[in-house]
């Protein structure tokens, strides 16, 4: 961890330094004309450039709603849900009219303590009937034996049985909750959400688009963001006991600004998203006298495998009146790298063949720290 972290800022900043020193004519430190240079430029080929605009703008927002519809699979069907007694669980039971097979509660003593515990064998005993099987049957069931024993002494027993102690099935939720910790299964059912909301909600440090969940051997990643954002409730889930919900930081949530502006850096994604024009305002912005605001460049890497295409490039025409329109409406994404120039470009594809491989690294380092 440590390691990948020291290479990446390392990367970074060498970025910044050479990145700033670029004008039209100038040499790159640590590129010559040889066969780097050639094999950088011809990566060119492979990078997909677009200007933001309003079209791009709108497309965006297309892919964005068609990306994720309304689910209309339940993830969570709680209308046949019936709690399964375990060991260690604790019930109060009464037989109407008959107060002396029910154990009185005393003044300082609760139901609790003197109800009756599901016991290790997974039996309880009652008056009349003894090694009752409890465990992994609902309240009904054990009603239905609990009367079949007592009818042979009483005259069709009235039973009323509760539950006054949860204390079999646990659910955990751990990592960046205001209240991380261990939350009772009971005959409430609790869903993934229900558990986050017990658990006092995600902190600021959380990241809120995903979650993990695991349940014995098995661990999936749930789209938090798909459920509030889209209404995605198959992002749901309906807990059991053991399972796991895991909340991790949002440190591998950011993106970073680099070139000619006050503060270079990286700045992290919150639940509501990041756009280009709070990315650079958090970095102080443009250097005014040195920067080039037609060179403002949004660099996101691509599935080389499914679209023949390295990285998608995004140039901003800062200079325009519209810019910060669309700068502001210009959705960022994890790991994008934003670009600003020192100087009009004549050849400003080598501020982006040397960008290139740092696009790989910082997605290569976040795999490799996850």
């Amino acid at each position: 961890m440590a390691l990948s972290c020291k290479s990446l800022i390392t990367s970074l900043a060498l970025l910044s330094v050479t990145g700033c020193t670029i004008i039209p004519g100038s040499h790159f430190e640590g590129l010559d004309s040889g066969e780097q240079t050639q094999n950088l430029e011809q990566d060119l080929e492979k990078v997909n450039i677009q200007i933001i605009d309003s079209s791009l703008i709108k497309q965006q927002k297309q892919t964005r709603a068609s990306a994720k519809p309304i689910s209309n699979t339940s993830g969570v069907n709680v209308s046949n849900y019936q709690y399964k007694l375990g060991v260690g669980d604790v019930l109060t039971i009464g037989v109407w009219d008959h107060p002396e097979l029910t154990i009185p509660a005393a003044v300082q003593r609760t139901a609790e303590f003197d109800g009756f515990r599901v016991q290790e064998d997974g039996t309880i005993t009652y008056a009349y009937a003894p090694d009752i099987p409890a465990a992994g049957r609902t309240i009904s069931e054990v009603r239905d034996e609990l009367v079949k024993r007592l009818s042979r002494v009483i005259e069709d027993p009235q039973i009323d049985i509760k539950i006054v102690g949860f204390r079999s099935q646990k659910a955990y939720v751990t990592g960046e909750v205001n209240k991380p910790g261990v939350y009772p299964v009971t005959e409430v059912p609790l869903t993934l959400i229900d558990a986050l909301n017990q658990a006092g909600g995600l902190t600021e440090s959380a990241d809120w688009r995903t979650v993990t969940f695991t349940r014995g051997d098995k661990t999936e990643v749930i789209e938090l963001d798909d459920f509030y954002a889209h209404g995605d409730i198959s992002q749901n889930r309906l807990l059991q006991n053991g399972d796991i919900v895991h909340v991790s930081r949002n440190d591998a949530q950011k993106v970073f600004v680099l070139g000619d502006v006050k503060r270079a850096g990286s700045v992290t994604l919150n639940r509501y998203g990041l756009n280009l024009a709070q990315a650079l305002s958090d970095t102080g912005g443009l250097n005014e006298n040195t920067a080039d605001a037609n060179g403002v460049f949004v660099l996101r890497k691509s599935n080389f495998e499914e679209t023949g295409v390295l990285a998608n490039v995004y140039q901003l025409h800062a200079k325009n009146i519209a810019a910060l329109v669309l700068a502001e409406q210009f959705e960022l994404q994890p790991h994008d790298i934003v670009y600003v120039t020192s100087a009009p470009l004549a050849r400003w594809n080598r501020v982006i063949s040397l960008l290139l491989p740092s696009v790989s690294t910082v997605d290569n380092l976040n795999d490799i720290n996850n």
